[in-house]
């Protein structure tokens, strides 16, 4: 047995209950209450495209063998015809694999076929209006996304319940050995933290939850394990270690937390703390083999692209600068949860050199972190362990040291938080000992304390669940926190876009669609390669009737993006929208414009068969019979069945030959 020398035990605290099931039962509360409300959310962000779109997850169970062998974006990349544009690609399949649990019994989708039950949130059994996405009055795959998500939600909050119980037991059997009301107030100071209302109001950030919920297993079980010594605790930290690292790559940390932890909490040697993990090294072995067999690394991805590629544009140290100040953000966020936002991409977060105050006082607080991890650690200090779990978990997401393709989100400081959590309840309870009281006071204090930042935080995560409702909700109010953003901007375009079609805004069509042009144009301002932008801002001229714009806009998206999918169903549109316009005018006996729009339709789309049929029957109503010929005549070779164009032909060839014979 490996030796443990006596640690020293850290003073109890002054709160009103210590035992295990009733502290639980309060934070599990606590969560629900802080988290009801995303229940009635629909989908956000990305939930289209890890979830909707994603045909793996839309079998149910038929899609789970695909989920495990492919990248988590393998599916949408080759929806839009594009490589991996991830650095390093993505995989983190168990959260997927969840979703396409829940998908079987919400209804799986097959080959475009619909196949079960969808979930009926009404529990009626009836097609409600609110569930009709697209007011067709069936069942649908739209439909069944949008309905099934208030289950998912449902699940994250249950998910985000449970870590909040493992948590308090991890605290309690290593952190706070002998402090349950230390560990009580450290889970209670994570689980209200608004920061954390991404991670649960958005269902695609499962894996962030599972991710911690299998890292807090593997502690709990090694601990086990070094106390029991059956190899069946052993096994179950090695499996938690394993589902941990396939939720997300968060679970490499524990290489340093674990022998950390037994080193701090448990009185081991530096040798014997880090024998401790020789076991989990096969786990690692094994998921490393795994994940790179699936997932090949690939050079430059991505190299062009600035949403994907934040620094892009970044010159000299500009980047590595920009980093640094950057990973301030999180601790301002930590300490201050306000304004929140679900991007911060380019250019949300400015450029900055070295000599910016911001970057210098970041440098001087992470090199203080370091510098006092280091001392405790001599110490063997809990402070030290709250330190290197913050700063550990950091390192992975900051850009410093892997490029993970975005500048910073709220989601990635969520192991992080736990650390802040663990410090700042130190803090507070030997702040509240060390007042020179009576117990009881020490408890008002404490409890004083307490309520005013569950108050505080309930209400700002409450507020926050509700922008996270659907896009619409979320974007239009993200814009306004980072106006700066390429990305805000262009997702607020799109969903004014959306709210202009709503039956409610009847009226105010064209002042939402305008409202709608201007955040595009600043998005293309910001970013003049946005291909989404350019797409929706040509949809926002189509619909207000001007489509020389659209098609300005549109032949963009071609220049920059040529093999993007929904390029010819625009071509159709567009052209389609020059005959329309093209017929009204030729009823208002305007020949020459309906020809030049006719004309215009043909350069988008010079295979359409109504296209020349209609620019003939332009060109004949002018007399021009021989150009008239030319088009139903290309009518023909492109439709040979088109009686109209054959039988306008055959008509005017007859005219024309009997023309000479009559001036004879």
């Amino acid at each position: 047995m490996i030796s443990k020398p006596p640690v020293a035990l850290p003073a109890r605290s002054a709160l009103f209950f210590s035992d295990f099931r009733i502290q639980a039962l309060v934070l599990s509360v606590v969560a629900l209450v802080f988290y009801f409300n995303s229940y009635f959310n629909e989908f956000a962000l990305d939930d289209g495209i890890v979830i909707g779109k994603n045909e793996y997850v839309q079998q149910g169970f038929k899609g789970i063998p695909k989920i495990l062998s492919k990248d988590a974006y393998d599916s949408f990349y080759r929806q839009m015809n594009a490589k991996d544009q991830l650095s390093g690609g993505r995989y983190r399949p168990l959260s997927i694999v969840t979703f396409a649990i829940e998908q079987e019994f919400i209804g799986t989708v097959d080959n475009g076929k619909l196949k079960g039950n969808c979930w009926d949130k009404n529990g009626n059994g009836k097609m409600d209006p609110e569930e009709d996405v697209n007011g067709d009055g069936l069942w649908n795959e739209a439909d069944c996304f949008a309905a099934g998500m208030h289950f998912r939600h449902a699940v994250n909050v249950l998910l985000y319940m449970l870590s909040a119980v493992l948590l308090l037991a991890f605290l309690r059997k290593v952190v706070f050995r002998m402090d349950p009301d230390m560990a009580f107030i450290a889970t209670l100071l994570f689980v209200i933290h608004p920061i954390h209302t991404e991670v649960v109001a958005n269902v695609k950030s499962r894996d962030e939850i599972m991710s911690l919920l299998f890292i807090l297993l593997t502690f709990i079980f090694a601990f086990r394990y070094q106390e029991d010594s059956r190899k069946v605790s052993l096994f179950k930290a090695m499996l938690c270690f394993f589902l941990a690292l396939l939720s997300k790559e968060y679970a490499v940390t524990l290489a340093l937390l674990l022998p950390l932890a037994f080193y701090i909490f448990k009185g081991f040697s530096i040798r014997d703390s880090l024998k401790t993990f020789l076991p989990y090294t096969l786990v690692l072995v094994i998921y490393v083999a795994i994940r790179f067999s699936i997932v090949v690394l690939k050079a430059n991805v991505p190299d062009n692209e600035v949403l994907n590629n934040p620094y892009l544009f970044a010159k000299g140290t500009q980047k590595l600068a920009t980093e640094i100040g950057t990973t301030l953000n999180y601790l301002k966020l930590l300490i201050l949860p306000h304004p929140l936002s679900a991007d911060y991409s380019y250019s949300a977060i400015p450029y900055k050199n070295f000599s910016h105050p911001l970057v210098l006082l970041s440098l001087l607080v992470h090199l203080g972190m370091i510098v006092a991890m280091v001392k405790l650690f001599k110490k063997r200090h809990v402070l030290c362990f709250a330190i290197a779990f913050y700063l550990a978990n950091l390192f992975l997401v900051c850009n410093i040291f892997l490029n993970i393709g975005a500048t910073m989100g709220e989601r990635l400081i969520y192991h992080s938080s736990l650390g802040f959590a663990i410090a700042v309840a130190w803090l507070i309870v030997k702040g509240v000992e060390k007042m020179k009281s009576a117990v009881v006071l020490k408890r008002i204090v404490l409890g004083a304390l307490l309520s005013v930042l569950v108050t505080a935080s309930g209400f700002t995560t409450i507020q926050r669940n509700a922008d996270w409702k659907n896009d619409i909700t979320l974007f239009t109010k993200d814009v306004e926190t980072v106006p700066g953003s390429a990305l805000a901007n262009g997702n607020a375009g799109a969903r004014y876009i959306d709210l202009s079609e709503r039956p409610e805004n009847k009226g105010k069509q064209e002042e939402l669609l305008r409202a709608a042009i201007g955040y595009l144009d600043k998005a293309i301002l910001i970013h003049p390669r946005y291909v989404t932008s350019y797409i929706n801002r040509g949809l926002a001229y189509f619909k207000l009737g001007d489509l020389n714009k659209t098609k300005e806009n549109w032949d963009k998206v071609e220049f920059y993006y040529p093999h993007y999918p929904d390029i010819p169903r625009y071509k159709d549109i567009l052209s389609n929208g020059y005959m329309n316009k093209a017929l009204t005018l030729g009823k208002e006996q305007k020949y020459e414009e309906a020809i030049a729009d006719l004309q215009t339709g043909l350069q988008i789309k010079p295979d359409s068969p109504d296209l020349w049929y209609n620019l003939g029957g332009a060109y004949f109503t002018v007399k021009n019979y021989s150009k008239a010929i030319e088009a139903w005549e290309k009518t023909l070779q492109l439709k040979p069945d088109h009686q109209q164009a054959r039988q306008g032909v055959e008509a005017l060839k007859q005219l024309l030959n009997r023309a000479p014979q009559q001036k004879k």
